[in-house]
C-alpha cells in the first residue's frame, strides 16, 4: 500500500511507581503473498500478517486467496484488508453509495469464503489522503454500515499524516474520518512513515504502540512502506535497502521479498484467527 508510525516521552517515575505499558505487536503487510515456504521464516519476526480479500492496489490478481489456513497454521494473526475505490471511480454521491453497498457485500462474501469468523474486523483500504470529499465519505460510511450490518466489524486504513490544505489549515485523514463517523464504531489502521515518529526500517522486539503514530485512537500503525517515500522518510536513520525497499531478516535476499512494517495493540488485530 502506498498511501499514501514517535516514541512517547514521559516524566521519570520512581521504580515502585512505574506506570504500566500496553504491549504492541509487530506485523507486516504486502500486496503479494510471500509464498508458503517463507511463512515460517517471517513468523520468527512478525506476529500478524496483512491479508487481502480482493485485488490489492495496482494488482490484477489476488495471490492471498486460499492462504488463510496456512498462515494461521504458521502462527500468524491477521490484518484483513479490502481494497476500496479511488475518488475517480465514485463520480457522484449516489454512485458512491451504490458502490459502497456492493463492495461491502463483496468484502463479506470474500471473508466468508476465506473462512474468517464473524467477529473479524475488515479494514477498508483508502489510498487517497487529505480531507474526504462528500462522495468519499458516502462510500466509506456506506461500506462500514454494510459490513457491520452483515455481522462483521469494520475498520479503515488511511493516512495519519497532516496534509496541508492551505497555508493555515492542515487535515489528517484519519481524524477527518473519525470526526465525521457519527456513532459508528470504526477501527483505524493508520500510516505514518515520517521519522519521527517512525523508527524507520527496523524490526523491534518491543515495537512502539500505535498511539505513538500521532493518532491516539489508532489500533494499527504502518510505520514503514516499501518502496520508501523519500519525501516523507528522509530523516529515518534506520534506512531500507538501496532500492528503497524494507526487507525482513532471514529471507533470501534474492527473492526481493519487501514488506511494509506495522505495529498493533493485538497479536490478531482483525480477530481473524479461528476460535
Amino acid at each position: 500500500m502506498v498511501v499514501l508510525a514517535i516514541f512517547r516521552v514521559g516524566l521519570a517515575t520512581p521504580q515502585s511507581q512505574t506506570l504500566p505499558t500496553t504491549p504492541a505487536y509487530l506485523g507486516f503487510d504486502r500486496n503479494q503473498y510471500p509464498g508458503d515456504a517463507n511463512l515460517g521464516l517471517l513468523r520468527q519476526t512478525f506476529t500478524f500478517a496483512g491479508y487481502w480479500l480482493n485485488n490489492p492496489p495496482g494488482e490484477k490478481t489476488n495471490t492471498w486467496v486460499g492462504k488463510r489456513k496456512l498462515a494461521e497454521a504458521a502462527g500468524f494473526g491477521f490484518l484483513v484488508l479490502y481494497n476500496g475505490r479511488l475518488f475517480s471511480e465514485l463520480k457522484s454521491t449516489p454512485r458512491a453509495t451504490k458502490l459502497a453497498r456492493s463492495d461491502a457485500e463483496a468484502a463479506v462474501a470474500a471473508a466468508h469464503r476465506e473462512g474468517f469468523p464473524q467477529s473479524t474486523i475488515i479494514f477498508l483500504d483508502q489510498e487517497q489522503g487529505g480531507r474526504m470529499l462528500p462522495g468519499q465519505k458516502a462510500y466509506i460510511y456506506g461500506w462500514v454500515d454494510g459490513v457491520v450490518a452483515s455481522g462483521f466489524h469494520a475498520g479503515v486504513y488511511c493516512s495519519g499524516i497532516a496534509f496541508k490544505e492551505s497555508p493555515d489549515v492542515s487535515v489528517i485523514t484519519a481524524v477527518d474520518i473519525q470526526q465525521n463517523a457519527g456513532n459508528r464504531k470504526i477501527a483505524f489502521f493508520v500510516t505514518n512513515d515520517a521519522c519521527p515518529p517512525s523508527p524507520g526500517c527496523s524490526f523491534l522486539r518491543n515495537p512502539p504502540s500505535p498511539s505513538q503514530s500521532g493518532i491516539d485512537f489508532a489500533d494499527v500503525w504502518q510505520f514503514v512502506q516499501s518502496p520508501r517515500r523519500v519525501d516523507v522518510s528522509a530523516a529515518c536513520l534506520a534506512t531500507p535497502d538501496r532500492d528503497g525497499n524494507c526487507y525482513p531478516p532471514g529471507v533470501d535476499a534474492r527473492q526481493s521479498l519487501h514488506v511494509d512494517v506495522d505495529t498493533a495493540t493485538s497479536a490478531d488485530p482483525s480477530r481473524g484467527r479461528g476460535r
